[in-house]
């Protein structure tokens, strides 16, 4: 099986996430499947079926991040630097708009664009890896070729 990389604080996040789900919302739904049993008949009871179908969601959810965690490789940026890898924070500009934005390059267990996080096997991230500051790189996206230059590297 091939290694998902994830910085330190994604692997923290999915591992935390998984002891909430074991320790709390297990129970939790395990609790309230048995007081809708104790409602009377299980055809018509949708606090029953309710129950179940989030307890089947939390089950895939934890065998998910179990999986996940099992093939993690923790990679720390605190002795990095040069040109741009994973879990490089990354400043560009978009040579058409000149807007800037900021990316941390990321696993894709801990991506979240709105956040900041860049998959690190989308194009973008692609096309930044090996790059350094000064660099231009061309991304073909939906709207079509973009243009950035990387402002900035940075190994939080």
């Amino acid at each position: 099986m091939e290694k998902i990389p994830l910085t330190r604080a994604g692997h923290t996040a999915l591992n935390d996430e998984l002891k909430q789900l074991k320790t709390v919302e297990r129970p939790a739904i395990i609790e309230a499947i048995a007081s809708a049993r104790e409602l009377g008949d299980l055809k018509e009871n949708a606090e029953y079926h309710s129950a179940r179908e989030k307890q089947g969601f939390i089950e895939g959810r934890i065998k998910e991040l179990e999986g996940i965690l099992s093939l993690a490789e923790v990679i720390d940026p605190a002795n990095m630097s040069g040109t741009v890898k994973f879990s490089a924070t990354v400043t560009i500009v978009d040579e058409d708009t000149d807007e800037e934005k900021t990316y941390q390059i990321v696993g894709e267990p801990e991506a979240d664009i709105e956040s900041g996080k860049l998959n690190i096997k989308s194009p973008l991230a692609r096309a930044l890896i090996g790059k350094e500051e000064g660099d231009s790189v061309e991304v073909r996206t939906p709207g079509g070729e973009k243009a950035y230059e990387i402002l900035n590297i940075d190994w939080i």
